[in-house]
């Protein structure tokens, strides 16, 4: 399905950027594997990729960082020759009462979920538009895919920072895909609801905490990191080649407002 492209996931060490690596793998693309902290499970996801045949690469640098940013998209030019896919997936929680949330909290948030997004799509869209269509390839000059998440749209208290970060990283989206869609780049969106990842480990790991959460998703399951992966994919194939500043809930149903399932 992705046979011959390049993609660059951040994040890709852990949790769902893990399992979209893997995935793009599988689907046959060559695969950067981001990380911040914890090369070791970096180069895992690296191997299992390669394993399918594929080439893969690990890379280091922080997605708030600019200089970072510049320089690792600049060796995957270098390495692989260009840059078909990205999927901006590096996101972080800084959690805190509202009153007592710091501007560091704020800050750091805001950096890496939105900041950094617009770094990683900022860059590979000049390669996409150095390079343009390449027919044999895809039939767009290169597909971006935010990493976003349902508190776009669901408010959510005590993470004010978080909600924030995804709401903004929407409308950039949007805009994004609006202003680069007559030069053949596809962007879009997938928002996760909730999946069985480190960050929220909390939230789903004791029988009373996956009863609470259970009752917000009208689906009855919490989902797996490969849910979020195989919808990456897709969004990324020329299946969807017309799909354009879309974002795709992957949330068992979750932004349903399942409160209102037994009347307002």
């Amino acid at each position: 399905m992705l046979k011959g492209q390049k993609a660059l996931v951040t994040g890709a060490n852990s949790g769902i950027g893990k399992a979209t690596a893997i995935a793009l793998g599988r689907a046959g693309a060559d695969v950067v594997v981001n990380y911040v902290a914890g090369r070791e499970d970096a180069e895992k996801v690296a191997e299992e990729i390669t394993s399918f045949g594929g080439r893969a690469a690990v890379y280091e640098a922080d997605v708030s960082d600019e200089d970072q940013v510049v320089a690792m998209l600049d060796r995957m030019i270098q390495d692989f020759g260009t840059i078909d896919i990205l999927v901006a997936n590096a996101g972080l929680q800084r959690d805190a009462p509202f009153t007592e949330m710091t501007l560091a909290q704020w800050q750091k948030v805001l950096d890496v979920n939105l900041t950094g997004q617009f770094l990683c799509a900022r860059e590979a869209t000049k390669e996409f538009l150095r390079r343009g269509v390449v027919p044999e390839v895809s039939s767009a000059a290169g597909k971006i895919v935010c990493m976003s998440s349902v508190h776009q749209l669901i408010p959510w208290a005590g993470h004010a920072n978080y909600a924030t970060s995804k709401g903004g990283l929407q409308m950039m989206m949007e805009t994004l895909a609006q202003e680069l869609a007559p030069q053949k780049i596809r962007v879009n969106a997938v928002a996760p609801g909730a999946i069985k990842t480190p960050i929220n480990r909390s939230a789903w790991e004791t029988p009373e905490a996956r009863a609470d959460l259970l009752r917000l998703i009208p689906y009855r399951r919490i989902g797996d990191p490969e849910d979020i992966a195989n919808a990456v994919v897709g969004l990324s194939s020329d299946l969807m080649d017309y799909v354009v500043g879309t974002t795709l809930y992957v949330d068992g149903g979750m932004t349903l407002f399942p409160g209102f399932a037994t009347g307002g």
